[in-house]
């Protein structure tokens, strides 16, 4: 029982890396398409960018933020570290949870620049690629500092740590 238990924890741990990193990267990726958007002079440069964009956080960015979230939750019930035993774990979850949310809120704002840089012959939405450069930055400095959290692991327990949890 012990062996399959440490081994579905190394598996959500391994699912909830993975997800994280690929959040990070794709998240990373996202910023040339941003700062394409608001800095090309040519049309096709910028409108590329947009449609691009769209796509890489719908179809990407989203689901590994979303995966992030529910695996290290998970991760946090499964292990020894707990989800509010550690403020450090506490951190994380408040500031991955406030990174996606802030990201969810940007899908629709992403999606209509794409919509009007689609179109044949339209205005390019150059506001919304400021908009897009600067969340995307925003999101990278938040995901290095969760990133942050989970190497260096800061000392101090809330009052829910007992015994050889709240010495780590």
């Amino acid at each position: 029982m012990r062996v399959a238990r440490r081994g579905v924890r190394k598996l959500v741990l391994l699912t909830h890396v993975t997800s994280s990193v690929g959040w990070s990267g794709a998240v990373l990726a996202f910023v040339p398409l941003a700062a394409a958007a608001v800095g090309a002079t040519g049309g096709d440069l910028a409108r590329g960018a947009y449609l691009a964009a769209d796509l890489l956080v719908r179809f990407v960015i989203v689901p590994l933020a979303l995966a992030a979230v529910l695996t290290g939750v998970l991760s946090s019930l499964v292990s020894t570290w707990g989800l509010v035993r550690h403020y450090w774990v506490i951190a994380k979850l408040v500031l991955t949870v406030a990174a996606t949310v802030v990201l969810l809120m940007q899908i629709e704002p992403i999606g209509a620049a794409a919509v009007r840089a689609g179109a044949p012959g339209g205005p390019l939405p150059e506001a919304a690629g400021l908009s897009m450069l600067v969340h995307a930055i925003g999101g990278l400095v938040v995901l290095l500092a969760v990133t942050a959290l989970a190497v260096y692991k800061p000392r101090g327990t809330t009052r829910f740590a007992t015994g050889s949890a709240a010495r780590r």
